[in-house]
């Protein structure tokens, strides 16, 4: 390919949303967008998460295993020391459950911290340089 391709979207699952959408929206920085017949997405920059919760047809299109709450496992990049992101998270009442560590992503080298959302899905925010 001459060109490089972007991640989009990618879907994740939520068991209640009033409570994700207020995690999404205070705790990770998310834009809640209501897309109509009762789903939802958050966007986040350019890049967004589709939502499947409570009460909606996804229809047919989906993956082979469809996504559950509490199974996916999302990186975000936090946009200065990470240092600031552990005390976001306390301050939201979000315990890290690892971390401040030395991992690798898209960005390269950076330092890490893990927490879950409501339903156990891993989340991470990785900060660089």
């Amino acid at each position: 390919m001459s060109k490089a391709t972007r991640l989009d979207h990618c879907v994740i699952a939520v068991s209640d949303w009033e409570a994700s959408n207020a995690f999404y929206r205070d705790v990770v920085g998310a834009e809640i967008l209501d897309v109509g017949a009762g789903r939802f997405a958050y966007r986040l920059g350019d890049t967004q998460l589709n939502v499947h919760g409570p009460g909606v047809d996804v229809g047919s299109l989906v993956a082979r295993l469809p996504v559950q709450p509490g199974n996916s496992d999302l990186c975000f990049v936090w946009p200065g020391p990470i240092e600031d992101a552990v005390e976001h998270l306390g301050a939201q009442g979000i315990d890290v459950e690892s971390g401040p560590m030395d991992t690798f992503g898209a960005g390269g080298r950076g330092t890490s911290i893990y927490f879950r959302d409501p339903d156990g899905t891993l989340l991470e925010f990785i900060a660089y340089g």
